[in-house]
């Protein structure tokens, strides 16, 4: 079955982003790729019943097993040895990629506590846009009695597009929760 959201885009979002932005196609407009979720464990990453409960946490938010990535480098400041685990990453594309916005969106963003919305500066010269999240407990996924210690998320939406003020009106357009008085 095809995504509700994925359903939205080509219907609705597609054709209103050609007329705004005077395309002559709808594929030439902003398209999403890809999502890349990241998790740092920091000194954790050295303990195995931390990195196993982290990647169940992951694994239940993005319904796909996470990969362990691992430190390039020794530093000693940072008390880091190269090859020791750092953290955990999930590259989520096609219709998990739109299940996982529909559910960021609708359900996680609405449940952080205080939000006032998210930076509409997270946007790179290619148009992708980053933001973290300071708890990976927003996800109704994740059992809160079972959470050892509460961890961050760092969100990648990787955007097709010629420009970045595009990809901004696409995320609007999904319902992305931005501040408003954004600056470029």
């Amino acid at each position: 079955m095809e995504p509700r959201l994925k359903q939205i885009i080509f219907k609705e979002i597609n054709p209103s982003l050609k007329e705004m932005f005077g395309y002559k196609s709808l594929f030439m407009g902003p398209k999403i790729q890809k999502i890349v979720i990241n998790m740092g464990l920091g000194l954790d990453g050295n303990d195995s019943k931390i990195v196993n409960s982290c990647q169940e946490d992951l694994a239940s938010i993005t319904g796909q097993k996470p990969v362990i990535t691992k430190f390039r480098k020794s530093i000693a400041n940072f008390k880091t040895r190269k090859n020791t685990n750092s953290g955990l990453k999930v590259t989520l594309r096609k219709n998990k990629m739109y299940e996982f916005i529909d559910r960021l969106v609708n359900i996680a963003l609405p449940r952080i506590k205080d939000f006032r919305g998210l930076n509409a500066n997270g946007f790179d010269k290619f148009g992708n846009y980053t933001f973290g999240i300071k708890e990976q407990i927003i996800f109704p996924e994740v059992n809160f009695d079972k959470v050892d210690k509460i961890r961050g998320l760092d969100i990648t939406i990787v955007i097709k597009t010629t420009d970045k003020s595009h990809s901004f009106e696409l995320l609007k357009k999904l319902n992305f929760p931005f501040k408003e008085g954004r600056n470029n």
